[in-house]
């Protein structure tokens, strides 16, 4: 066992056993670099990557490969989702290289830290177009002992690049409406008519950039398009509820199999907006089902989610998730059944995937919607109804007997900024479902979140994992937390969540501020001192830091009228109002705080005991108001917004600090609701 053996992460006690000396990331590793004179070695992924797993089965556990790299290297692994700040810096540096980047990510360092040869994934033959592994070890092992003076001036060069691209300008000219306007309008180039979404294979679900669109009227069909498409795809667990990671061709059939808090808590969201927008029950259906799978395999038994299930089982990509025709005949025991499913899933000989890395796992099925249940009942000249109801029971059964198959492995670390959006996603579904459950578990995230991973100074720590908080917080902990909160008093009507936020968002002013640039910086002034400071403005995975914070920063001038903390989100925005213009994509965070930037100051107050209430939010839970500050409360309370007033089960609405009537009434409610432009 390597030094990894005493870490927390799972994806470092993966490699414990290589014959890899492994390093974690630490000042030690870089100190032993220089004592030996020698290069260190980067290897950055994490636990459910699954083309991390195939280098290390290649590579990292053939014992030639590894004594090789014990001779001529330091070796250091990192868990870029335990680190996002260090797989951010040599991120820039790799794609700075070869013009892409992806995981596992393979850098080569001098022994202070700076890059001067990088990539993603490489074989342990040459072939295809890449060398092998070996080969780039040995000439960077060549270079640094025969050439090192012209590898040190482009690892300096380098480095000098990565901190002029990734330095923050402070910008002069505000977002405007039009800009907004242009950015529908780059999207509508790169969107596909025919299976949604932007761009070809592969496809991934870009959240933001939907939940932008579902605020657009002239964006919504593309959002609303795009979302029953992956539905009906592959990338959609059709008999366990969630998403994959991404759709490996353009019609969303074919996953990379990885499940991720990320992405199920953000498109929760996503749905339950698209919901509101359009009323299509099937929208709601979806969060559900997302929202049960999450409750089933994701949550930790102490209040927190787990981060991410793997691609693999027992070594071969998707098996747990893919199925031939005979295996669901044996499934169901009914020929009549299995030729049913089969047909409305599309599972058929010879299949649709394979594991190029298992020929001999066979080619499979992953099921998605081959033949609509419209058609089928059409054909079967039976209600849509009765045929819905007939394949929902026998998903249901294949579900139960897929659970009893051998499942992927889950990284079990909880993530502070991830489960930011999984108490968004449980709030908002409370809130518009009108589920006490959700909120109950929304509830318990957050008290998880307060207990266990607070700080002395009032922020919080990245990860939990190991029964403790490690890695001192970054601002994508802060403000998607704080957002959460935000959501979380909409749903329930504590201020004490609201005020909580607040007080992240102070922590958020206070360290991660760059007052010249206008910009939050990634990590704060107290963090390990790194080659640079990224000020994040573009969505990776999920809200970039920049676009949450300008978020945040509007929620609080909403609710507590600080006019300096709108001015923040101003002076985000102009920052980046370039990118914002040129983008076709990855901006979508930003396009909804520039939305929001220039939307009417909308306030709704729904006030008296929950019985009082509950009609006047049923009304308001059905329409889309994405940048209203919403308080449902008893009578009274510190906010503006709460002051007690006469009478219960009484709605307030506001619009730029003018006032309708108050009203007991859910049928006016839903007249001054529709007045403002928002109704489905």
């Amino acid at each position: 066992m390597n030094r990894l053996s005493q870490e927390s992460s799972p994806y470092l006690r993966q490699h414990a056993d290589n014959p890899v000396a492994w390093w974690p990331w630490s000042e030690d590793a870089f100190a032993e670099a220089r004592r030996r004179d020698v290069p260190v070695l980067l290897s950055v992924g994490y636990a459910t990557c699954h083309w991390c797993h195939v280098m290390a089965h290649e590579s990292f556990e053939d014992e030639a490969t590894a004594e090789y790299m014990n001779g001529h290297f330091v070796n250091v692994k990192v868990d870029r989702e335990e680190r996002p700040d260090v797989d951010a810096v040599y991120m820039a540096a790799t794609q700075a290289m070869t013009g892409q980047g992806g995981w596992p990510m393979t850098v080569f360092l001098t022994p202070v830290g700076e890059p001067f040869y990088a990539g993603t994934y490489f074989p342990p033959r040459d072939g295809h177009g890449m060398p092998s592994f070996g080969r780039v070890m040995a000439s960077v092992a060549h270079a640094w002992n025969n050439d090192r003076t012209k590898l040190l001036g482009n690892a300096q060069a380098l480095t000098d690049h990565i901190r002029e691209a990734t330095r923050p300008q402070a910008g002069e000219t505000e977002v405007t409406p039009d800009d907004i306007e242009r950015a529908v309008s780059n999207l509508r180039r790169v969107f596909d008519d025919t299976n949604g979404g932007f761009g070809s294979a592969p496809k991934f679900p870009a959240p933001t950039t939907l939940d932008f669109l579902l605020t657009r009227p002239d964006g919504r069909l593309m959002a609303l398009h795009t979302l029953r498409r992956m539905l009906a795809g592959g990338i959609h667990d059709q008999l366990g509820g969630g998403f994959h990671r991404y759709s490996v061709d353009g019609q969303w059939r074919v996953p990379h199999f990885e499940k991720m808090l990320y992405d199920n808590a953000q498109l929760t969201r996503t749905l339950l907006r698209a919901y509101q927008v359009s009323g299509d029950p099937a929208f709601a259906d979806a969060a559900r089902s997302t929202l049960a799978y999450l409750a089933r395999e994701m949550h930790a038994p102490d209040g927190g989610f787990y981060s991410a299930q793997d691609a693999d089982t027992e070594g071969v990509e998707g098996l747990t998730f893919t199925w031939t025709p005979a295996e669901i005949e044996t499934a169901l025991g009914s020929a009549e059944d299995a030729a049913l499913v089969c047909r409305h899933l599309g599972i058929e000989d010879p299949g649709n995937f394979h594991d190029p890395h298992r020929p001999d796992a066979g080619r499979r099925s992953v099921p998605f919607v081959a033949v609509s249940v419209a058609e089928l009942a059409a054909q079967r000249q039976e209600s849509e109804e009765a045929v819905q109801t007939h394949l929902n029971n026998l998903k249901a059964r294949l579900h139960l007997l897929r659970q009893a198959r051998p499942q992927p492995g889950t990284d079990d670390k909880v993530l502070t900024s991830w489960n930011g959006l999984a108490l968004a996603a449980w709030a908002d579904a409370a809130r518009i479902l009108g589920a006490k459950a959700y909120l109950e578990t929304a509830q318990r995230t957050a008290q998880f979140l307060h207990d266990r991973m607070r700080s002395e100074a009032g922020g919080l720590y990245h990860v939990w994992a190991g029964g403790q908080a490690r890695v001192q917080g970054l601002m994508e902990d802060h403000a998607l937390v704080g957002l959460g909160l935000v959501a979380l008093f909409q749903a329930g009507g504590d201020e004490r969540w609201l005020i909580w936020a607040r007080d992240l968002w102070q922590v958020c002013v206070r360290d991660f501020w760059q007052e010249d640039a206008g910009v939050f910086l990634a990590s704060g002034g107290q963090a390990e001192a790194l080659l640079t400071r990224p000020a994040p403005g573009f969505d990776s995975a999920v809200l970039s830091d920049n676009a949450a914070g300008a978020l945040l920063g509007l929620w609080m001038h909403r609710y507590f009228g600080d006019d300096a903390d709108a001015a923040k989100a101003g002076r985000v925005l102009a920052a980046f109002r370039a990118d914002i213009l040129a983008a076709a994509g990855g901006f979508g965070g930003l396009w909804q705080a520039a939305t929001f930037w220039h939307a009417p100051h909308t306030e709704l107050a729904i006030l008296g005991t929950s019985e009082e209430r509950e009609a006047l939010e049923q009304v308001a839970a059905r329409f889309s108001l994405p940048f209203t500050a919403l308080a449902f409360s008893e009578a009274g309370g510190t906010l503006p917004l709460v002051q007690e007033r006469p009478g219960g089960g009484t709605a307030y609405l506001c619009v730029n600090h003018a006032c309708d009537l108050p009203t007991h009434d859910a049928a006016t409610l839903e007249r001054q609701l529709g007045a403002l432009g928002e109704s489905r």
